[in-house]
């Protein structure tokens, strides 16, 4: 099979740059990359016109949860994988923190068939760091590593016991296993709603100060400093967890950090009438905290953009602002959400793509993230097309954005994953 994208706006985000012209696709691969807008389609190939709109690798997206077995009222494989295609997510990394927890080869096994079955994107997993993520007994990393795991982590449940978490480490480091961490220290930031200050109070919520994540992340980069371990710090949404975050990288420590799309685009005051689809974990920080942060993406100190799709049905949030679930879904608005930070001048799109795509492929060591080379794992769209978001019209199970009836610009018009298209906005 031949395919020829034509007349294409390029979005490379291996070279930062954008170019004109056309991808060639053979096979299910990236055959070649054709700057010349003029050049001919070999004889026999499907042509698909792109009218000057933008083609980028597809979204790799770290951190998706996934409601199978146990929670699929939330959300299905099928209908995460639906949601990703028309996001412009071509590989979803999901969670351990399901019911069961993936904290065995079984569980493993059973979701990553599952997925392959009822998604139309890739399906990665990440498996939990210790049984049922209660930070007292290690997994087997070894035998879950074998069976596909590619990273380890237990989400949002902090391990308290250092000595724990430490020989969890030394154990992935010898095995090369990367370990994904949740920078808070437990103990601050247990109950905890929104994000101190003067807003919080005027509210009268329950608050963490942003230096639980600084002193989660101290704690964490000290251990990677003895351990030698591979580590990546899921969300970092503070500035002052920003000046640890370089020293380790200055310190050649094996670190790397992501940021979810809500706290680049969001702030603690969004909250406004106690809000719970704002609700998310870390909770939503000042307006200089974001700043900093999309600037920390900018320069590159932190390296990957994911929606950390969080679905979370009506009963789960129909609550005070206090008691409601945390965490928001995001696979179908992690790139209109994205295209904010463009037209904002904050981030251009191969440096948007670079974090979305080309990096989690790279840390994860997965397929796609690049227009070079490999699987043809793609998304066509339109970064100016306006439309007002109803949460209703998503295609996930939960419906809890906090972007519903806000007005958006960025529209997914085509994705394909290994060549074969999964989505197409007009067909839809």
């Amino acid at each position: 099979m031949l395919t020829v994208f034509r007349n294409a706006r390029l979005i490379d985000p291996e070279s930062t740059a954008e170019k004109s012209g056309h991808l060639v696709v053979r096979d299910g691969q990236i055959d070649a990359l054709v700057e010349d807008q003029e050049a001919p389609s070999p004889e026999g190939a499907e042509i698909v016109e792109c009218n000057g709109k933008c083609l980028a690798p597809g979204i790799v997206d770290i951190g998706v949860k996934i409601g199978e077995p146990g929670e699929r009222h939330k959300e299905s494989f099928r209908s995460a994988g639906l949601a990703a295609a028309a996001g412009g997510v071509t590989t979803m990394v999901t969670r351990a923190d399901t019911v069961p927890t993936i904290d065995s080869p079984e569980v493993l096994e059973f979701a990553l068939r599952r997925g392959a079955e009822a998604s139309p994107v890739r399906i990665a997993a990440m498996a939990a760091l210790t049984r049922a993520r209660e930070g007292r007994e290690m997994v087997e990393i070894g035998f879950l590593q074998d069976a596909g795991a590619v990273a380890f982590s237990d989400g949002d449940r902090v391990t308290r016991d250092t000595k724990v978490l430490s020989r969890c480490l030394t154990y992935a480091r010898s095995l090369g296993a990367l370990v994904i961490g949740h920078p808070q220290e437990p103990g601050l930031s247990a109950g905890a709603a929104t994000t101190s200050g003067k807003f919080a109070a005027l509210r009268g919520l329950p608050s963490v100060s942003p230096m639980a994540e600084r002193m989660g992340l101290d704690r964490d980069i000290a251990l990677v400093e003895m351990t030698g371990a591979r580590y990546h710090a899921d969300q970092i949404t503070a500035a002052r967890a920003l000046p640890p975050l370089e020293r380790a990288r200055q310190n050649g420590f094996d670190v790397t950090a992501g940021v979810s799309i809500h706290h680049l685009t969001l702030n603690a005051l969004d909250v406004g009438d106690y809000r719970t689809f704002f609700k998310v974990k870390p909770p939503l920080r000042d307006e200089d905290d974001r700043l900093a942060v999309v600037e920390a993406v900018a320069a590159g100190l932190i390296d990957v953009i994911c929606s950390m799709h969080t679905p979370q049905d009506e009963e789960s949030k129909r609550l005070p602002f206090e008691e409601a679930a945390s965490g928001a879904v995001g696979l179908e608005t992690l790139l209109p959400a994205a295209m904010r930070l463009y037209h904002a001048g904050a981030l251009s799109l191969p440096q948007l793509f670079r974090a979305m795509a080309l990096n989690p492929a790279r840390r994860l060591g997965l397929p796609g993230g690049t227009l070079a080379s490999g699987p043809a794992d793609l998304v066509l769209f339109d970064p100016d097309a306006p439309f007002v978001l109803d949460r209703f019209a998503l295609r996930s199970k939960s419906k809890n954005t906090p972007f519903d009836g806000q007005r958006m610009e960025g529209r997914v018009i085509g994705t394909w994953v290994g060549g074969r298209r999964v989505f197409d906005r007009y067909a839809a």
